[in-house]
């Protein structure tokens, strides 16, 4: 099965399902422990994992925040790249029409829930029907359209395409963070966006006020 383009809309209201639970932490499930502190909305920041995060999934990641209600959580991982091939290669897996397309596609793994689902972070100078303004200066796309406008040089001027994201159900990030698990940090296009990958962790982690 390829890779598929989804609208976000049903991503969003599909997400209360996506539960991805940190390994070794306590749920409050069926417990009848107080709440977890409410860490506010953190739609449009920055998920950043702690330094004694242990889950393979998540460690010395950092996640871009889609959507944060009381039905859930939903980001895309953006410091973990799954490889780079020529855009018309990808845009093929991907079910697009590759005709036309040049250069390199860098591809990154979003998160561990349905990873063949696409998603594209990207700055603010494009927009189409599917496209949602996430923060200042970053927004989210789902569909094929804006895979097609890069691969022709038409696209946004930063963009980050990902399969999969990660997602929490009612109360799960709330209380991994209560435990420690992440940090919170501003959603900066120079982090988000940024070549250097592999220090993208140790710069968010230091502007969420972390000092390796």
């Amino acid at each position: 099965m390829r890779p598929r383009l989804s609208r976000l809309g049903l991503r969003f209201a599909a997400m209360a399902a996506a539960c991805v639970l940190v390994a070794g932490l306590p749920s409050n499930a069926g417990s009848e422990q107080p709440a977890p502190p409410d860490p506010g909305n953190l739609t449009g920041k920055l998920l950043v994992a702690a330094p004694s995060m242990d889950d393979p999934n998540f460690t010395k990641t950092v996640i871009f925040m889609v959507e944060h209600n009381e039905h859930g959580a939903l980001g895309i991982v953006i410091n973990r790249v799954l490889g780079k091939a020529p855009a018309a290669e990808v845009l093929k897996g991907l079910g697009v029409d590759a005709k036309g397309a040049s250069g390199q596609m860098r591809v990154f793994l979003g998160g561990p829930v349905e990873p063949l689902l696409a998603f594209v972070v990207h700055s603010t100078d494009y927009a189409d029907a599917d496209t949602r303004t996430i923060a200042d200066g970053i927004a989210v796309t789902g569909d094929a359209q804006i895979l097609e406008a890069i691969s022709h040089g038409k696209g946004p001027h930063n963009s980050l395409l990902a399969l999969g994201y990660a997602g929490w159900g009612p109360g799960q990030l709330e209380s991994e963070m209560a435990h420690d698990a992440w940090y919170v940090a501003p959603a900066d296009p120079e982090i988000v966006f940024g070549n250097d990958i592999d220090g993208k962790w140790k710069r968010a982690l230091a502007v969420s006020g972390v000092d390796l």
